[in-house]
């Protein structure tokens, strides 16, 4: 054998001896964010399907809704569907331990020509039964590791339809809330329109005694068109956000639509969270769960590939009946039998296994870094969820002295207005102002709404105090 050929089959030999016996899995070594440990135990999350977190908002129309998408929803089905599909993969692996059992049965008649050679037409038949098996002993752990791998694969199948439905359900109620936001809008111009058309009225009366010009009235009519017009695209989006409920709930959107077309406010509800978020309820995200579930399946594969380099052991056996006659096929000198252990060691194959197991080690390194990707995504969302819906509140108090203060100043102008004391521009100011107010708080509200179904998404849940 030439010299580099013989090298190569030494180091391809002796390789798996220069790895390490067990991977070592490096997680985050970091702490997490400090700022959100509280030291309570009787925090604890559970999962969005349990805790029904959304009922919170005490809607009906949206527990409804929710509860339609969690059974109707194409992608949530499709996750049932590669739960059922990874089972099935374990189940082919646990098969391997089991040895395969083949029957095999016959019956032959056959007749030889006289004319052929100096022997005389002959005719025989032959019957035989018999029942083989292979086995394949798994002494060092191949067919044990991919086992392990495909459980792995299995219970990480089981956290992504976990991680489906905490989607779901966000979206679900983001869309809701959205779609209830615009509804508050339109509720918002409409009444400032009514609000609008009255002063109109007024500047018509006083226009009509003379007492100003026609100037008023043209102002005091272009406000109350410019918020008219206002009102189709808001519709617009009430449509949008309907179709897009109608896409999460498996459903066409007229189907969904008298579900949804009542005017209703939005939820009034706020979540308290100044007693502390634990930073360790991370780790409950069912994407994380399926994330380290994927680790550890690819160090079973690490592990199964380590073990393709060492010999396989086969049990190789038969037993059945043969006969020239068929009625004396079952008679005790019929039996046949055949028990044949063997041994198989591939030696050589060029760098086929050594790539191989560079693979699964590579493999198992872009796992774990993974891993270390969507924990600091998680930090990350959960962090700046909790900063705006924190924030939110604060702009939510701030609005609502700015409407009170808009409609305290559109009633004195507009009394003043009546007595002459004041131009008509600041009647046309207030009205603009509080019309921007009122769309504002109506938005900060439903975007408050938004952060905090963002927070319980980043968290993968909901968050309760134990008793």
């Amino acid at each position: 054998m030439h010299t580099k050929t013989w090298r190569y089959f030494i180091i391809y030999l002796f390789f798996p001896l220069t790895l390490e016996a067990q991977t070592k899995q490096t997680y985050l070594e970091q702490a997490l964010p400090e700022t959100w440990l509280e030291n309570d135990s009787n925090l604890q999350q559970t999962l969005p399907i349990e805790d029904l977190w959304w009922k919170k908002f005490n809607d009906p129309t949206l527990d409804s809704l929710i509860e339609l998408a969690i059974q109707q929803n194409y992608s949530a089905l499709m996750a049932i569907d590669r739960i059922a599909m990874a089972k099935a993969n374990l189940r082919i692996q646990q098969g391997n331990y089991s040895p395969t059992l083949r029957l095999t049965t016959g019956w032959t008649r056959q007749q030889s020509s006289g004319n052929t050679s100096s022997l005389a037409q002959s005719t025989t038949q032959y019957s035989h039964a018999t029942l083989s098996m292979n086995w394949e002993i798994d002494v060092f752990g191949s067919i044990r590791n991919r086992v392990k791998a495909e459980k792995e694969n299995f219970a990480a199948s089981k956290e992504e339809y976990n991680a489906v439905m905490v989607s779901l359900c966000a979206q679900v109620a983001s869309a809701y809330i959205n779609l209830r936001e615009l509804q508050q809008e339109v509720e918002v111009v409409k009444k400032n329109c009514q609000s609008q058309l009255a002063v109109v009225q007024i500047t018509e009366k006083r226009y009509e005694t003379g007492l100003v010009s026609k100037l008023d009235v043209a102002q005091a009519l272009s406000v109350y068109y410019d918020t008219k017009a206002s009102l189709p695209t808001l519709e617009a989006g009430i449509i949008q956000y309907s179709n897009t409920l109608a896409v999460l709930l498996g459903l066409y959107p007229d189907d969904i639509r008298p579900l949804i077309e009542s005017q209703k406010a939005l939820p009034e509800y706020v979540e308290p969270i100044g007693i502390g978020i634990p930073a360790y309820l991370l780790l409950r995200r069912p994407d994380l769960r399926a994330a380290e579930h994927q680790v550890n399946a690819q160090a079973a594969s690490l592990g199964a590939s380590k073990s393709d380099w060492w010999p396989k052991i086969f049990v190789n056996g038969s037993v059945g009946f043969a006969s020239h006659d068929l009625d004396k096929l079952m008679n005790h000198k019929s039996l046949t039998y055949e028990i044949a252990p063997s041994i198989s060691w591939n030696l050589f194959q060029g760098t086929k296994l050594i790539q191989a197991t560079r693979l699964a080690k590579a493999q198992l390194d872009e796992s774990i870094h993974q891993f270390n990707q969507d924990v600091l995504t998680a930090v990350q969302e959960v962090d700046n969820a909790m900063n705006s819906y924190k924030n939110s509140i604060k702009q939510i108090v701030a609005f609502r002295e700015v409407v009170n203060q808009g409609k305290q100043t559109l009633e004195l102008s507009l009394e003043l207005y009546k007595q002459g004391l004041t131009p008509f521009q600041n009647v046309l100011d207030a009205q603009r102002s509080l019309l921007t107010y009122e769309n504002e708080l109506t938005q900060a509200r439903g975007s408050s709404l938004l952060y905090l179904i963002q927070l319980y998404q980043a968290l993968g849940g909901g968050w309760t105090t134990g008793e």
